[in-house]
């Protein structure tokens, strides 16, 4: 493929012949699925299945990311054209990697949607894929690793994020996106002593056992330095990713809905994610875009960017 081939493509998201390979489509037209990937719900031989899950009904301020995925596969499309800069490989002509679609769930039913995203992400897994989630608020996470936990046994939790989410929450039918590693904790779903956030800036004494890498120590050691210390404490235990994008400051993600001044920077980000290479991660999700307050769009391409670091940091391990 080539440049020229823009005046040919139209519609990767339904036309594209294979799962692999760069896109040339024009970014500004066509159906705008995640990287320009193949929408479907068949999985045989498929590597990642990214799917988006348009919850916000857990949010305690701002809502509206349940508009983040659509937003998300927007911005992605200025990305297919080039494997990503700075990692010497192409994931997306190494690996094959569809567009899932969104999760289908009653919007008026809300008890019923946290096993409704276990099930939809367990169908992922049982397939012998990863998933890239894109959200959606952040309570999303709890029941995405209920699946993977099931899969793989209690896995450690890296977190980019501006809070830690780990308020204590012993209501079992409460849905709150300020608490799932709480929960995730009490369910014995991570492994506090090999999991880290990154960026916190809000209080909470009680971290229950979770190594914390908070803003100011990210600006006064820098990112390479932390993504040193994140591979220190997780190791080769099995890991998952969930990148909270208020963890970027928001100078650089507005369009979120819990801003928190003194945050990272988009740089300082993705030198963390692309020094982390090697890590045994599994899958991943980028939460907490919220579009009506985005008005530059910075925020979707910070959440595209950063999903596809994801997608680059599960392929590194499993290159040929």
């Amino acid at each position: 493929m080539a440049l020229e081939d823009a005046k040919n493509q139209v519609d990767q998201a339904f036309t594209r012949e294979t799962l692999r390979g760069t896109s040339f489509e024009n970014a500004f037209g066509g159906a705008p699925s995640f990287l320009r990937r193949r929408y479907t719900k068949d999985l045989a031989g498929v590597d990642v299945a990214v799917t988006g899950i348009p919850f916000d009904q857990s949010v305690t301020n701002r809502p509206g990311c349940r508009f983040g995925p659509r937003a998300i596969r927007e911005a992605s499309t200025l990305q297919p054209y080039d494997p990503p800069y700075g990692w010497g490989f192409d994931p997306l002509g190494d690996f094959s990697v569809v567009d899932y679609g969104d999760m289908a769930f009653d919007y008026a039913k809300i008890s019923a949607f946290p096993a409704a995203v276990t099930a939809h992400v367990r169908q992922i897994l049982n397939a012998g894929a990863a998933s890239l989630t894109l959200g959606g608020d952040h309570f999303i996470t709890l029941p995405i690793l209920r699946a993977y936990a099931e899969k793989y046994g209690p896995v450690a939790l890296l977190q980019f994020d501006a809070h830690s989410d780990s308020w204590v929450d012993d209501d079992a039918e409460r849905i709150d996106h300020g608490t799932f590693v709480y929960k995730a904790v009490q369910e014995g779903l991570i492994l506090p002593e090999k999991s880290v956030a990154v960026g916190i800036r809000t209080v909470n004494p009680d971290t229950l056992g979770v190594h914390i890498i908070d803003a100011p120590e990210v600006h006064r050691i820098g990112p390479s330095a932390v993504a040193g210390k994140v591979r220190e404490i997780i190791g080769d235990t099995p890991c998952y990713l969930t990148f909270d994008i208020d963890g970027l400051d928001p100078a650089y993600a507005p369009g979120t809905g819990t801003p928190v001044w003194g945050g990272l920077s988009t740089a300082q980000a993705a030198v963390i994610l692309r020094e982390i290479a090697g890590l045994n991660l599994l899958g991943g999700d980028v939460v907490e875009v919220s579009p009506p307050y985005d008005t530059t769009g910075a925020t979707a391409v910070a959440g595209a960017h950063v999903a596809m670091e994801i997608l680059c940091l599960w392929a590194w391990t499993r290159r040929k």
